[in-house]
């Protein structure tokens, strides 16, 4: 959905966020050509509470409206919660019987030709230095079911602005940020594959690496193998990389 026919309350959100965005950053912007038409799956890296702003002005500016996944418990928040649903974001439900009721969600917003933003770390690096951690499968799950292109999102720069160790607000103005959408992810190998475990894994990983990579690109340096969370089968720490 274009920026030309957003409803009253998206307006208002653009009015009111932009301004301020556009004065606390200083902006290098690349790679919009990937967002530009039809369905399509963001997956962003996640380094920052200031992320999701970061990431929806450029998802804005790329001509498009970002519809984010949003906790379920958010949305029930009154007046807040009617304000996200008729901004178009998504909540996100725990439990099988309302994840696949929030999957058919994020569906029909593709169907719509929609720019539907997942994390697929789920939560802020873990990553001592904010490299991606191993994902979760959310965002493969979704390619699977709808064949809609997932296009990868590296930024760096809003842990500058909000930095996540020592929960610190930074207001001043023109920060540097970098965000860089790359090509759709070539996912066609798992095309019409069973929604394994394995499969799914497999998929995630291969989405991780690309952030990865492209991260490095933007910072600089060497990126370590995807970081491992405690509590999923090993060590937390580093684990042995995936074939990308």
């Amino acid at each position: 959905m274009g920026r030309r026919r957003l409803g009253f309350w998206q307006w208002l959100a653009v009015v009111l966020v932009k301004p301020v965005m556009t004065v606390w950053t200083r902006r290098t912007w690349r790679g919009m050509e990937h967002l530009r038409h039809g369905p399509v799956i963001i997956v962003p890296n996640h380094i920052s509470h200031a992320d999701p702003l970061v990431c929806a002005h450029y998802v804005y500016d790329a001509g498009r409206w970002p519809q984010f996944l949003g906790k379920a418990s958010v949305f029930k928040v009154p007046v807040i919660g009617w304000i996200l649903h008729r901004c178009r974001q998504i909540p996100v439900e725990r439990g099988s019987v309302d994840a696949a009721r929030s999957l058919d969600a994020l569906v029909k917003a593709l169907d719509e030709g929609g720019a539907v933003i997942i994390y697929p770390e789920g939560t802020i690096s873990r990553e001592p230095n904010l490299w991606p951690m191993k994902g979760k499968t959310g965002a493969a799950r979704l390619a699977l079911a709808t064949g809609a292109p997932v296009v990868p999102v590296a930024m760096w720069g809003p842990e500058r602005i909000f930095e996540p160790r020592r929960n610190r607000l930074n207001l001043r103005p023109r920060i540097p940020v970098t965000v860089v959408a790359g090509p759709p992810i070539d996912l066609s190998r798992w095309a019409g594959a069973t929604p394994s475990r394995q499969v799914l894994e497999e998929m995630t990983d291969v989405i991780m690496l690309r952030l990865r990579d492209m991260l490095a690109e933007i910072r600089g340096g060497t990126p370590p193998p995807l970081w491992q969370r405690a509590g999923r089968g090993s060590a937390e720490g580093q684990r042995p990389e995936a074939t990308a």
